[in-house]
């Protein structure tokens, strides 16, 4: 079968069209905006890429079009599908239809932290010899793809996104993926494009809660008040929490403050019938964020068999996905960082495990507000207080943002700098960097190619 894929350089289309391929298929696919880590997988899998939508692209005639939730009316791709009458489909229904039937799915959602934790997972599950299959908007470096079907018999770990489906389609996209075990790992606004507000994606998460069965699992972060108010609305699945608090069965204590180290303490049932498991994790990630992600994965591992002393040195060879806190090249002693950060709780979150694994030098934040949510002006007036963490911090101004960041630099509790020239602000951060200095480039985008400048830039001045 042939299938073309309307935003295939999207991360969830992109993996999409690699289980496709892998599963036999023909594949093609459009989008506007090709750029790496995924135009390069799909080029690998001998994908053919179209630049730009226009009906043109649909020739030869596929049988099936794909169409991503980036896509809407007035597309002229997607007026020549309807046009045309040719069958479509959305991605989350495709991948429900044809790769999980008969799969133990495991669903890791939340607002923050789901591809780490979806890495995570298959890269636990992976070590144990279960060879998961997975779908994860980003690549994990443990494979080197963002997707593969795995072993028939063998879990399959999908990233649960809460954003909509398809133009066609207005529900989240998890509500298609009927999962065993479904993962909370927080949940706040976001995604003020299509939400009205924090309680309509609450609703949605609830969704996914009930197509949970009742032999299944919710592994549920504690201290998320959000969530609670999701439970509340009604749970038929047994609950497991997981997070700091003493009465979760599921904890963390740190042993290093930048949290490179520490200590996982399972604990369930009481007196005879209580199980007692602990084990220690040192590993290449910092941040309590990824402490806890690690601590979510290891509950989602341990239902599917795999023991927390087993899981944790396995945590000591994990590498994080592509985009989260990667390290893209040093000149100088000076660190370029690339990080997919784009809501203030995750700017902040992310700056936050620098600073503490940051014995020497400075840290210096780049921030893009790129995201359709702070493109609204919906989360700014936290922006200011993001970056209190960085040393100094730079923003710079995306096209079409039409809101003034001049107030986010004035409110800076840190040095702050504007800039809305990409090479302006690379020349700047060559001039303010100084050896043992970590940039970190915060967006969700690919910021115009800004690492690469960047160390070249450096390279010329300091190498």
């Amino acid at each position: 079968m042939h299938l073309h894929i309307l935003g295939i350089c999207g991360t969830f289309m992109g993996s999409l069209a690699l289980l496709a391929r892998e599963l036999g298929h023909t594949v093609s696919g459009s989008d506007a905006g090709v750029y790496p880590p995924m135009s390069t997988q799909l080029e690998e899998a001998g994908i053919a890429l179209c630049e730009g939508y226009s009906p043109t692209n649909l020739e030869p005639r596929p049988d099936l079009v794909v169409i991503g939730n980036a896509l809407s009316r007035g597309n002229p791709e997607v007026e020549a599908v309807l046009d045309a009458r040719l069958p479509y489909v959305s991605g989350p229904q495709w991948l429900a239809e044809h790769v999980l039937p008969g799969r133990r799915v495991i669903a890791v959602a939340g607002t923050h932290g789901k591809t780490t934790t979806a890495s995570l997972v298959a890269w636990l599950l992976e070590s144990a010899g279960v060879a998961p299959g997975f779908l994860i908007g980003g690549v994990p470096r443990n494979f080197g793809v963002s997707a593969r079907l795995g072993a028939a018999d063998a879990p399959f770990v999908v990233e649960a996104d809460e954003y909509d489906t398809a133009f066609f389609d207005k529900r989240s996209k998890f509500v298609h993926y009927r999962p065993e075990i479904a993962v909370l790992g927080n949940l706040e606004f976001d995604h003020a494009d299509i939400f009205e507000d924090l309680a309509a994606i609450e609703r949605q998460f609830h969704h996914l809660v009930r197509t949970v069965p009742g032999k299944g699992l919710l592994l549920v972060a504690d201290d998320e008040p959000a969530l609670e108010r999701v439970l509340a609305m009604g749970a038929w699945t047994p609950v497991v929490r997981f997070g700091e608090a003493a009465e979760s069965p599921w904890r963390f204590e740190l042993e290093r403050d930048d949290a490179s180290r520490f200590r996982v303490i399972h604990q369930e049932g009481q007196g005879k019938e209580s199980v007692n498991e602990d084990a220690v994790v040192d590993w290449p990630l910092t941040g309590r964020y990824n402490a806890r992600n690690a601590l979510a994965a290891l509950a989602a591992a341990h239902a599917c068999g795999v023991d927390p002393a087993r899981g944790a040195a396995a945590l000591a060879r994990f590498e994080s996905p592509r985009r989260r806190q990667e390290l893209r090249g040093e000149v100088a002693n000076i660190q370029v960082i690339d990080d997919f950060a784009h809501h203030p709780t995750a700017i902040a979150a992310t700056l936050q495990g620098l600073r503490a694994a940051t014995a020497r030098g400075r840290l210096l934040a780049v921030v893009e507000p790129r995201s359709n949510t702070m493109r609204l002006g919906t989360l700014r007036e936290r922006l200011a207080e993001s970056v209190a963490a960085a040393d100094v911090a730079f923003w710079y101004r995306p096209e079409g943002l039409d809101w003034p960041l001049e107030p986010i630099i004035a409110a800076s509790p840190v040095p702050a700098h504007l800039e809305q020239d990409l090479d302006a602000l690379v020349a700047a951060l060559v001039a303010e960097a100084r050896p043992y200095d970590r940039i970190v480039v915060m967006s969700n985008g690919g910021f115009g190619g800004i690492h690469e400048k960047l160390l070249v830039a450096l390279e010329v001045a300091h190498g």
